[in-house]
């Protein structure tokens, strides 16, 4: 019989420091192009062999810029899906490409890496390293588990808590620097449980549970806010790109959607964790291993919140308050009527963001709640990347090239909406299964899926929402996404787990969307008023 591991309270719970903090980053899947393409060289001779192609060989009925851009494209996805050189440094590329094939001047295309939406990642990125910087994150999951614990242990209300949690922080973090934080808070709760042949059947299901768990609540809770994931601001960068005219996509509009569709999917994710994987009669099985004594010696470990843990909490409610209320109703105007709309979501994130390097933390003398040393670990990778989105989706828009696809897409006129909707779901969840990069994805369809709504007759956002979103749903393959992979790499969790839980989530998430997009959607985007 195993035995229950030691009460010693000075044995911590939750790792504060990874042991192995090379683990992850050792462990590596290539993509499926990759397997076909092994060779570096040839990779990156690809990008520029199809640009010269198109050049040469393709004659397209408009001016000459819209062939150019079309040959770009060819180049930066050839690069981005081949990874012939580093992601970031592709994404860098349209800054030489764009003015060397006439699409658009150095200062335009600049001006894609530097904006409102760019200024927002940047501020939350600084924020979010301020919250792992003090360990709130595990303070919070602790909290939040010990009262979803129960008394007796009720495994499926824990897993309630553990991924509440996980979808909590990840609607404010960009979702892989959650998976990288929420993690070791998961295995870190596992490690109580036995290992190998002795495992039984209950706790290596309580095991899978969690960590399949935490990784798809984290997918779930991004899609919820626009700092989720990049695919949320490159959505929003782009309708603002195309429509300029048109009313912005706000926090607080994104949140009013995104919200209840997470909702409900999370909601139906937990049920089916617990159907196939956590029952309520496993209580008696895993309390030996876990109780609510455990997580309070652990949280006893961490000790009271001090004053510079307190600043930031505030200052990151703060910049959710203002965030919420920029812009609330046509009624109730918001905060941002006081500066003539001038103020966006980026500029309370940057002040935001700006206050940190200005309070002490109170620990030493002079010292900062935050410093720039503690800056270079900003996922710039992810910045440049978002950026690289914007200016392809003006690029496509000013050569002239979504005219030209606008055109040759005019028989899917006659298509209904109730069928094109889930299509693109699913479309654009295959593409991300396959690329293994939901932004580069989102970057690729939306362009198209605004022409194809123009064809339609239909308002662009009842496309561009579903595939925008649809984008994430990439829940079958360990190497869809960074998170995914971080979560593989436990060693919990087998590909066939993936798959038996994620089939049935990604069906409901395309459900979901398909349902509140014309309904919830059209309230809350307007989509039944003509685009301006």
């Amino acid at each position: 019989m195993d035995s229950p591991p030691s009460n010693d309270p000075k044995i911590p719970l939750l790792p504060l420091d990874d042991p192995n903090p090379n683990h992850n980053s050792q462990i590596r899947y290539p993509s499926s192009l990759e397997s076909i393409l092994p060779s570096k060289n040839l990779s990156i001779l690809l990008g520029p062999l199809l640009s010269t192609v198109i050049c040469l060989c393709v004659n397209l009925d408009g001016a000459v810029a819209s062939r150019n851009m079309l040959a770009v494209l060819a180049w930066v996805f050839a690069w981005w899906l081949t990874e012939a050189v580093p992601m970031p440094v592709t994404s860098m590329s349209p800054l030489f490409l764009f003015p060397l094939f006439g699409i658009a001047s150095a200062d335009d295309v600049a001006h894609s890496y530097t904006n409102d939406v760019i200024a927002l990642v940047l501020g939350s990125f600084i924020l979010a390293l301020a919250v792992e910087h003090y360990n709130i994150h595990k303070r919070l999951a602790l909290n939040i588990t010990l009262v979803f614990c129960g008394d007796p242990l009720n495994p499926p209300l824990l897993l309630l808590g553990i991924c509440g949690t996980a979808a909590f922080i990840s609607m404010w973090m960009h979702n892989v620097a959650t998976a990288v934080m929420m993690m070791p808070v998961a295995t870190g709760i596992l490690r109580r449980f036995p290992t190998g042949p002795d495992q039984s059947v209950v706790v290596s299901n309580f095991c899978k549970a969690v960590i399949l768990g935490v990784l798809y609540s984290i997918t779930i809770g991004g899609m919820s806010t626009l700092t989720g994931t990049g695919v949320n601001l490159i959505l929003v960068g782009m309708w603002k790109s195309y429509f300029p005219q048109a009313a912005p996509i706000t926090f607080s509009t994104w949140f009013c959607f995104a919200f209840p569709s997470a909702l409900l999917m999370f909601l139906a994710f937990w049920g089916l964790l617990c159907c196939l994987y956590c029952s309520r009669g496993s209580g008696q099985a895993l309390s030996v291993y876990l109780d609510k004594a455990h997580l309070k010696k652990e949280l006893e470990l961490l000790g009271p919140m001090a004053f510079a843990e307190k600043m930031v909490l505030a200052l990151f409610s703060m910049l959710i308050v203002l965030w919420m209320t920029r812009s609330i109703t046509e009624d109730i105007p918001g905060w941002g009527v006081l500066f003539n709309g001038r103020a966006g979501d980026g500029t309370v994130s940057v002040m935001i963001a700006t206050f940190l390097f200005i309070i002490p933390s109170k620990k030493q003398k002079g010292e900062k709640l935050m410093d720039w040393e503690k800056c270079k670990k900003l996922p710039w990778n992810i910045i440049l990347l978002l950026g690289a989105g914007l200016a392809i989706a003006d690029g496509v828009r000013s050569s002239g090239l979504a005219n030209l696809l606008s055109e040759t897409l005019d028989f899917l006129e006659a298509v209904p909406y109730v069928a094109i909707a889930p299509a693109v779901c699913l479309i654009s969840s295959s593409i991300t299964e396959l690329i293994t990069s939901n932004n580069a994805t989102a970057t690729l369809i939306i362009p198209l899926l605004i022409q194809i709504a123009k064809s339609m007759h239909v308002h662009p956002l009842l496309l561009m929402i579903p595939g925008g979103i649809g984008a994430q749903f990439a829940f079958l393959l360990p190497t869809a996404t960074p998170s995914n992979t971080v979560g593989f790499a436990t060693g919990h969790i087998e590909i066939q787990d993936m798959i038996k839980i994620g089939l049935p989530l990604k069906i409901v998430g395309i459900a979901v969307l398909s349902l509140l997009m014309p309904t919830l959607g059209v309230y809350v985007f307007r989509t039944s008023e003509p685009v301006q």
